[in-house]
């Protein structure tokens, strides 16, 4: 059964999406990368649970 909530919990789901391409602006590739990899680990030591994290791994890359 799956655990990920996939509906959006943001009040403002376009204001979180401006965020993320703002977070971005200005860097190259490579600290882009790294701020995405950064961002990750930070999400998913806030959400706790390793099956969450394996079924948002697999959703994600079937996008």
């Amino acid at each position: 059964m799956p655990k990920l909530v996939t509906a959006s919990q943001f009040a403002n789901p376009d204001a979180a999406y401006v965020a993320l391409v703002e977070a971005r602006r200005g860097l190259d590739e490579p600290a882009a990368a790294a701020l995405d990899t950064r961002l990750a680990l930070i999400l998913a030591n806030h959400i706790g649970d390793i099956d969450v994290l394996k079924e948002a791994i697999a959703l994600a890359k079937e996008s």
